[in-house]
């Protein structure tokens, strides 16, 4: 049986043919004009997962980028602090020395070294209580002033400031003021409050220079620990640096097209799509017969 075509049947398939050939041209427009092989998840819905999944992965890699410099300013501030205390420490130290070795000294004499210390005392205290970002370095998680003017540290052991540079990696960014400078009655300020009150006395304070080099030596312990922390964080950043090439560069094969090729596809689909409808217009003339079939 020989099954009978119309003309309609025939413009109706043809249509049909040039309006997926339309759809297909539009789509390489719009690949070669945005340079993105995926617009709408129905282009690729596979792709498009994929592509979620990495964007989530960069949305992490970035927040991990923001706190490992957070973390980077954190850790500068706490070592150029560190470094200034110990730099005061020494000179208070050498105040020492000087009063311990001068012998009989007068009254103005003393008053001058006491001065001294006194300011370089505050000084050190001023720097203990550094902060970043408005929080103290050397307290914890406390926002207060990491030391009281007595040498009481107002931070809680064990609650650090941690920054997060992976799902499964952390770096502590502060620095444990206790540690550092000791609290009340062991800090280093009453230790030098004692050694004040010592020189005012005339008081022999000889024996004071073996505290003073075991609190310096308590800084340069806990500035090494930072140190070391710094070089961490340091390292961690480059690799997220270069997580983030990798990730762009992995989302960029997912949801770009080769621009050369998209430009040659269009133009082949363009070219294509123009013959069939040449051939479509000259297979089915349009006139009024065509729909009295």
């Amino acid at each position: 049986m020989i099954t009978r075509v119309t003309s309609t049947q025939l413009l109706t398939d043809s249509s049909r043919t040039l309006q997926a050939a339309m759809a297909r041209l539009s789509t390489l427009q719009t690949q070669a004009s945005t340079g993105l092989r995926i617009s709408v998840p129905s282009d690729d819905p596979a792709g498009t997962g994929a592509s979620i999944q990495v964007r989530g992965q960069q949305a992490n890699n970035a927040q991990y980028q923001r706190n490992a410099t957070d973390g980077l300013g954190w850790l500068s501030v706490t070592d150029s602090a560190l470094t200034q205390a110990t730099s005061t420490l020494q000179s208070f130290r050498n105040l020492v020395l000087q009063a311990a070795n001068a012998g009989t000294m007068s009254a103005t004499s003393r008053g001058a070294i006491v001065a001294q210390m006194q300011g370089l005392r505050d000084d050190l205290l001023s720097t203990a209580n550094t902060r970043y970002n408005g929080r103290s370095v050397f307290a914890g998680t406390s926002d207060a002033d990491a030391f009281s003017a007595d040498g009481t540290w107002s931070g809680t052991a064990g609650a650090t400031v941690e920054r997060r540079i992976a799902d499964d990696a952390t770096i502590t960014v502060d620095a444990d003021g206790s540690a550092a400078f000791g609290s009340g009655t062991t800090s280093i300020f009453a230790s030098l409050d004692s050694i004040i009150s010592d020189v005012q006395n005339g008081t022999d304070v000889q024996p004071a220079i073996a505290t003073l080099d075991q609190g310096i030596q308590s800084v340069l312990t806990v500035q090494a620990v930072n140190g070391s922390r710094y070089s961490q964080m340091q390292r961690a950043q480059n690799a997220l640096g270069t997580q983030s090439d990798a990730l762009t560069a992995q989302r960029s094969s997912i949801e770009d097209v080769d621009t050369v090729k998209a430009l040659v596809d269009l133009q082949s689909q363009n070219v294509a799509y123009q013959a069939a409808l040449q051939v479509t217009s000259k297979a089915l003339p349009m006139s009024l017969l065509s729909f009295l079939d």
